[in-house]
């Protein structure tokens, strides 16, 4: 773990994978964040899941009902097969190029990604781009104010943290609405018994007393797309051509005067 610092820099796959899924602290960390990811987003049948960084710990309950799970790893990182036992559905990519089509994406989780990115602006670019109009994405970082991005001992404690605010303006500014925002991982980074039998207690009490400040942040968002307000026939009715201005009003013109009498008529 030695590449976890507080530099901007992406945390190595295989540092990831055995935090997560081989010591205590990373499953306690894994299971409350995917249990909070559920309860904003229980599995539904036909959706197209998408995980960016290393969210794939978190994309585990929505293989079965999902249409496609996809986790995206940015190449500084590295990529890793998952899920273990199972076809892979892991995807090696750059952060400015994802390999997905435009709206193509349901539901998008990205960790591990904003916070050590040296381009996030270009990573919540992609995020919009691939992810479908009413579409929702969830973004995890490390909370400024919380004990983890503090502790060296976790991959929260790399990269730059964030507050609440800063987040969501962040997210504003490429064109997401901010739906909710909550914290998670209110008990300390620490290995220790206790607090990982009692992370469940804390949890808990994080939810009724919100100044206990957890240490990862959650913002979910939405994607709106909006119709357009200018522009198409109703602006060219509006504004009519001005090439016949000027010139004198039109004057009806008189029928022609009938000649012939009834049979004239009868030939009309």
């Amino acid at each position: 773990m030695a590449g976890w610092y507080g530099c901007v820099m992406h945390i190595d796959v295989l540092d990831l994978r055995n935090f997560y899924f081989r010591t205590p602290l990373g499953r306690v960390a894994q299971r409350m964040i995917r249990d909070k990811l559920q309860s904003l987003w229980p599995p539904l049948a036909g959706q197209t899941v998408v995980g960016f960084g290393f969210a794939v710990p978190l994309l585990r309950p929505y293989l079965a009902q999902a249409r496609r799970v996809i986790g995206l790893m940015p190449a500084p990182q590295g990529v890793m097969h998952w899920p273990m036992g199972e076809p892979n559905v892991s995807v090696l990519c750059e952060e400015r190029s994802w390999p997905l089509a435009t709206g193509f994406v349901d539901r998008l989780v990205v960790m591990h990604a904003l916070e050590v990115s040296a381009d996030p602006g270009a990573v919540l670019d992609e995020s919009y781009r691939v992810l479908g109009p009413g579409g929702r994405a969830v973004f995890i970082v490390p909370n400024r104010a919380g004990l983890w991005a503090r502790s060296e001992t976790t991959p929260f404690g790399s990269g730059r943290p964030y507050s609440g605010s800063q987040l969501e303006a962040l997210l504003r500014q490429h064109g997401f609405t901010p739906e909710h925002a909550m914290t998670v991982l209110v008990a300390p980074p620490s290995p220790r018994r206790f607090w990982l039998r009692t992370s469940a207690f804390w949890e808990t009490l994080g939810r009724r007393a919100p100044w206990l400040a957890g240490g990862v942040l959650m913002v979910e968002v939405s994607k709106q797309v909006y119709a357009p307000t200018r522009g198409g026939l109703g602006a060219v009715i509006r504004k009519p051509l001005k090439v016949l201005e000027g010139l004198p009003a039109a004057q009806p013109v008189p029928s022609p005067r009938r000649w012939g009498g009834a049979r004239g008529d009868a030939q009309t």
